[in-house]
């Protein structure tokens, strides 16, 4: 799409720098896959994977194994009108947890062989002495977003810069990266994501909006409302993404679409983990559509809403585990199923190779 707004132009030349699969790769593939000792198609999903693999990095071998999942940080004044059960303050400890190699995604990225770098997107909070150690990468935008059940979360002029960051993160990282993975950690967080759903699916808040971090039935009716009121007061265009992400969005939600922009721009596959990050994605996808081709859904999150954010992305699941945690763990979960496609591909004897008879025509 046309990007409206001031200050896009690095924006636009990365959504010009997006087209889509390999078709020529996609079929070459596709041709060896239907040939392999095996009944047709008969692994299913990793097949579809392995197209998509070939497709996206024009190879009959697609590389896979350098890993990284970005975790990208933010604040959202939101939280204020108490749509979580945890603080605010719980996002800059984590960021610390995550530096540390102590939380989820640390451990199961170690056994996913993945990098693990962490973002401050708009943390309220300063980690000065990580960022000059190169622990933290600094691309704060502000000290959270404002209360989007007041007014506009950002500007408009910030939400290009937050998604212009997280381009500039994947454009950073292209030429020692295989495969990206998406992250997020932002007290919060689920209540932007389940307004971006409602904005641009066209659906009811009650639909697209589930319990975050726990919240019972009351608070859960309490987060619709303050949700409802947030599309209210700043009427978001569903046409125009950036002005669904400027009201009702986050500087880290606006960071992974800007690392999905930029992944697809530089033809690498990009992990997409849960709901914030499936947030993201809608926006990435509301701005260029065929980043969809560049697009791997980890897993089905157990937020009641992921499953329609699904259905937009037009992405099969690779995984339904009853996830709610973000932080990228279903990325670094599913990057082991990017490993087994590829291995589909590349080690498994066709019937001629093997001398085996084929299936009757």
């Amino acid at each position: 799409m046309q990007v409206r707004g001031e200050g896009v132009n690095f924006l636009q030349a990365t959504v010009r720098r997006i087209f889509p699969q390999d078709s020529a790769a996609r079929e070459q593939a596709r041709a060896r896959l239907e040939q392999l000792t095996m009944p047709h198609w008969a692994l299913g999903d990793l097949m579809d994977l392995a197209l998509d693999l070939a497709g996206i990095t024009r190879s009959q071998a697609p590389p896979v194994t350098r890993r990284k999942i970005v975790v990208m940080a933010g604040d959202h004044g939101v939280v204020a009108e108490g749509v979580s059960k945890f603080p605010s303050e719980v996002t800059v400890h984590m960021v610390h947890n995550f530096v540390a190699g102590g939380a989820g995604i640390n451990a199961l990225a170690r056994h996913a062989g993945a990098e693990v770098l962490v973002v401050d997107m708009g943390v309220a909070g300063d980690f000065d002495e990580l960022v000059r150690a190169g622990r933290v990468i600094s691309k704060k935008i502000g000290r959270g977003t404002a209360n989007m059940a007041q007014g506009p979360a950002m500007t408009r002029t910030h939400a290009v810069l937050a998604l212009e960051a997280g381009i500039q993160v994947a454009d950073s990282l292209a030429d020692s990266t295989d495969v990206f993975g998406t992250g997020d950690m932002g007290i919060g967080n689920t209540t932007p994501s389940a307004a971006i759903l409602a904005v641009l699916g066209g659906m009811s808040v009650a639909d697209a909006a589930g319990r975050g971090t726990g919240l019972d039935d009351e608070q859960l009716r309490h987060k619709i409302e303050v949700i409802e009121r947030a599309i209210a007061c700043n009427r978001p265009d569903p046409k125009d993404p950036l002005d669904v992400l400027a009201k009702v969005g986050g500087f880290e939600i606006a960071g992974i679409a800007g690392l999905i922009l930029g992944a697809a721009a530089n033809r690498k596959p990009v992990v997409v983990d849960g709901f914030i990050s499936s947030a993201g994605a809608l926006i990435a996808l509301a701005l260029e559509p065929f980043v969809r081709d560049y697009i791997v859904c980890a897993h089905r999150s157990a937020e009641s809403g992921h499953g329609l954010m699904l259905e937009r992305l037009g992405r099969r699941p690779l995984l339904d585990l009853n996830l709610r945690l973000g932080e990228g763990t279903g990325a670094a979960l599913a990057m082991h199923l990017l490993e087994a496609a590829v291995a589909v591909l590349t080690e498994v004897a066709t019937f001629a190779e093997a001398g085996v008879a084929g299936a009757d025509k």
